[in-house]
């Protein structure tokens, strides 16, 4: 992970994110200690973390994301979603019934936190007189990641901005953009200088190295996705399926790099550069 953070800041990508998840079969590495390091990698380009806020003390986030927010160099962005997996939620003591609503409460007791107010809350946590020191040096974002429709309401709802699920094929994509426009409008809201979306990729040498990718994961499968919803290329491949997200209203494609082997995912991160630099041209 350190070594890819230090690739994705040599190849000049925008921002750089670590995710969320709790009791699972292979090592994960966690959010906040782990972004902590990374962002000596980094510099002054946006940083973040993903949090499975029914699964967190409101008041722990608050903590762990302001500290962060003091020691990143740029701005610090939140991404955060529902969660899955009872045996997840049953670990953390948390009932999953309950998400839709914890998650709004969370929402809510984070953003007067880090305002710097003292807050008390009887629901689906319990705590009184709760505030933090240090306070973020500037606003914290909150990227609310949402896949059914009546999530994605709740995203242009209450979210600074809305972060699109990587399993989505094209169409797909466009159909859920469509759904959060509509809700946009339905709120009276604005549409944000950000409308993300995650990305399984690999950037491959050439045409013939990404056909075996292909291959091997028609054969194997990966997390479950159709594979059409996979971007897999060379550079000119993945920079015009990464142009077609453009044309429908995305403003920034977060990147997760499907390849295992250490050395091909770091040279896919170098090629990145180049589908970059295509965009902005």
């Amino acid at each position: 992970m350190i070594e890819r953070a230090r690739a994705a800041n040599q190849s000049g990508l925008d921002s750089l994110f670590v995710g969320d998840h709790h009791t699972v079969p292979s090592p994960y590495y966690q959010n906040t200690p782990m972004l902590g390091r990374l962002l000596a990698e980094w510099g002054e380009k946006p940083a973040g973390a993903l949090f499975l806020l029914p699964l967190w003390n409101p008041v722990l986030v608050a903590e762990q994301t302001a500290t962060l927010a003091c020691i990143a160099g740029g701005r610090f962005i939140l991404q955060c979603g529902l969660g899955t997996g009872r045996r997840q939620f049953s670990a953390m003591g948390m009932n999953i019934r309950n998400r839709p609503s914890a998650f709004e409460q969370s929402i809510d007791t984070l953003r007067a936190l880090w305002q710097g107010e003292t807050v008390t809350l009887d629901g689906r946590w319990k705590f009184s007189n709760a505030n933090i020191s240090p306070l973020p040096p500037d606003p914290i974002d909150i990227w609310i990641g949402a896949t059914a429709d009546i999530a994605i309401e709740r995203a242009a709802k209450i979210g600074d901005a809305w972060l699109a699920d990587p399993s989505q094929t094209l169409q797909q994509a466009e159909t859920s953009m469509e759904t959060y426009q509509q809700a946009l409008q339905k709120h009276g809201k604005k549409v944000p200088r950000t409308i993300a979306i995650r990305k399984d990729i690999y950037v491959a040498e050439n045409e013939t190295e990404a056909n075996e990718v292909r291959k091997n994961i028609a054969t194997s499968g990966y997390r479950g996705f159709n594979p059409e919803a996979l971007v897999i290329g060379d550079v000119d491949r993945v920079s015009e399926q990464f142009f077609e997200l453009g044309k429908l209203g995305y403003t920034d494609i977060i990147t997760r790099n499907l390849q295992p082997d250490q050395e091909k995912a770091v040279a896919s991160i170098g090629r990145l550069a180049e589908v970059r630099s295509r965009l902005n041209s």
